[in-house]
């Protein structure tokens, strides 16, 4: 079951290394996926380093226990609730380094009982942690016409959203969307309906943003943002992977030291999420990196990956 699906590991060295690694060091890897970053940090540590290891995927998180090494630390939650793990293991303010890989991975991309893909038909789950909560399909069955329209065009960024919530509506008067091809049709058929084609497949937008609402995707960053200053040592480094202009925007705006954030309100539905005051909690912004042609060429699912890299600086 671990080794079913493939999954190639996005800016794996440009990442570990922005961290800075110190071999007796504390590291966190808090978006584990199928261990890629994990493993290259564990192999720079010494016998005093360790790092701790966070995700909500049930499959990941068996992966991780795969990992038989003393320095290794699991937590199977929410890295929005890192600060719980952190105060229990006497672990404020002694983090050396903290990474974030926003991205999923293709171990979920590409299992139909996850429900996560257009290409490929299944359950329409979505779901990062399939143990808890409501799917797509539930959702999208009893949501109303503006619920739907407003995930699709503040997280989607969808702007053909009116036509598609249109359709999924009209649809589900008759018919239940239980699978991703149902989805798909209803999108591809919207897109039809107003004749506009990109480069990009037409559902790819409406199953991203369905895809961050039912997970708070947005709620979660933010959530670790707001305390993540304490969690970190003197000079520690906080790394991030965005894949979403969203995303990059939250990131950019915390770690930009000419950026107010307090003001920064972030869509979520029927809520709004806030960065608190960030002018005592004092990051340097130190680099931003994009993959290579070579890796682009060889992982697209890497082409709209950003690495953002600030440090701890008071």
């Amino acid at each position: 079951m671990t080794n079913k699906y493939q999954h190639n590991t996005v800016l794996l060295h440009e990442a570990v290394n922005s961290l800075n690694i110190k071999p007796n060091g504390i590291y966190i890897d808090a978006t584990f996926g199928s261990g890629g970053h994990a493993k290259l940090i564990l192999s720079k540590l010494d016998k005093n380093g360790k790092l701790i290891v966070i995700d909500r995927d049930p499959l990941a998180i068996k992966i991780a226990h795969n990992i038989l090494d003393k320095r290794c630390y699991i937590i199977y939650d929410n890295f929005s609730n890192m600060i719980k793990y952190i105060r229990k293991l006497d672990l404020l303010g002694r983090i050396d380094g903290i990474l974030l890989d926003l991205g999923i991975s293709s171990i979920q991309l590409n299992d139909p009982s996850r429900g996560f893909s257009y290409m490929i038909n299944g359950p329409l789950d979505m779901r990062m942690n399939n143990k808890i909560g409501y799917t797509a399909g539930y959702w999208l069955n009893y949501a109303k016409y503006h619920d739907i329209y407003s995930v699709l065009y503040n997280l989607g960024e969808e702007r053909h959203a009116k036509y598609i919530s249109k359709n999924i509506c009209k649809f589900k008067k008759y018919n239940n969307i239980v699978n991703t091809v149902d989805l798909s049709k209803i999108i591809i058929r919207s897109y039809r309906s107003i004749n506009k084609y990109n480069k990009k497949h037409p559902a790819t937008k409406s199953f991203r943003a369905i895809r961050m609402f039912i997970n708070q995707e947005l709620k979660e960053i933010i959530l670790l943002l707001n305390y993540i200053y304490w969690i970190l040592s003197s000079k520690g480094i906080l790394s991030v992977i965005s894949f979403h202009s969203l995303e990059d925007r939250i990131i950019k705006n915390f770690m930009s030291p000419m950026i107010i954030t307090n003001n920064t309100n972030l869509f979520s539905i029927n809520q709004k999420f806030t960065l608190e005051d960030n002018k005592n909690k004092k990051f340097k912004f130190l680099k931003k990196i994009k993959p290579s042609l070579n890796e682009i060429i060889n992982n697209n699912r890497s082409r709209s990956a950003i690495l953002r890299i600030a440090q701890k600086i008071n």
